[in-house]
C-alpha cells in the first residue's frame, strides 16, 4: 500500500483535492476532522485534558472549544502541550485505518499541519495544493465567513507555504486556472509507477 499525504495552508483546496482523490477511489482520512472526533471519544485523551485543564473543558460529553482555544491561542508552550497529548493518537489512529485498508492500492490523509504535527514520515510521498495568497484569503473568507485580519492571523500561525512546496514531493497548483484532473492523475500515475 502507498500512503500519501495532501497539505497545504488555509483556503487552498486540500478538501477539494482530497475529494476528487476519493473519486479516483483512493480513499482519505481527514486528519483535522479526526483529530476533532479522537479529543472527544478517546479516553486517553479526555482525561490527559481534564488533568491539564480542568473537569470543565468537557461540559455535557462535549468539548469546551472555547476554553480550549483560550488556553491554545494564550501561549506558544501550551499549544505544544496539547498537540503532545491529541497528535500521537491521531497517528495511531490513522495507521489503524489504513491498515485496515489492505485491498487499496494507495490511500491519503489529508493534514493541513502535516510538517508541524511529524506525521510526514508516516507516508511514502506529500501532495501540496498550492494557491495565490489572495485567492487563499478570499476563500477562506468566503467559508469561514472570518475577517481578513482573521484569515491573515491563522496564516502566520501556519508553516509558509513556501517551505511546504520545497518539503513536498508534488505540487498541486489550484489557483482556479489550471485545470487539477490531470495534474492529480499525473501524479497518481507516478506514485503507481515510483512504488
Amino acid at each position: 500500500m502507498i500512503k500519501i499525504a495532501i497539505t497545504g495552508g488555509i483556503g487552498s483546496g486540500k478538501s477539494y483535492v482530497s475529494r476528487m482523490l476519493e473519486e479516483m477511489d483512493i480513499p482519505v482520512y481527514n486528519a483535522d476532522n479526526e483529530a476533532k472526533r479522537l479529543t472527544v471519544s478517546d479516553a486517553g485523551i479526555r482525561h490527559e485534558l481534564t488533568a491539564l485543564l480542568g473537569e470543565e473543558v468537557y461540559q455535557d460529553g462535549e468539548l469546551n472549544k472555547p476554553l480550549l482555544a483560550a488556553y491554545l491561542f494564550s501561549d506558544p508552550a501550551h499549544a505544544a502541550q496539547v498537540n503532545a497529548i491529541i497528535h500521537p493518537r491521531v497517528r495511531t489512529d490513522f495507521l489503524a485505518w489504513a491498515g485496515n485498508r489492505e485491498h487499496d492500492e494507495i490511500v491519503g490523509m489529508e493534514c493541513a499541519i502535516l510538517y508541524e504535527a511529524g506525521f510526514e514520515d508516516m507516508v511514502d510521498a506529500v501532495v501540496m495544493v498550492y494557491a495565490p495568497e489572495e485567492l487563499r484569503v478570499r476563500r477562506a473568507m468566503q467559508r469561514d465567513g472570518a475577517t481578513e485580519a482573521q484569515v491573515r492571523a491563522r496564516m502566520a500561525a501556519q508553516m509558509d507555504d513556501e517551505e511546504k512546496c520545497r518539503r513536498a514531493d508534488f505540487v498541486v497548483v489550484n489557483d482556479g486556472v489550471k485545470p487539477l484532473q490531470p495534474q492529480l492523475a499525473s501524479i497518481v500515475k507516478e506514485i503507481k509507477f515510483v512504488e
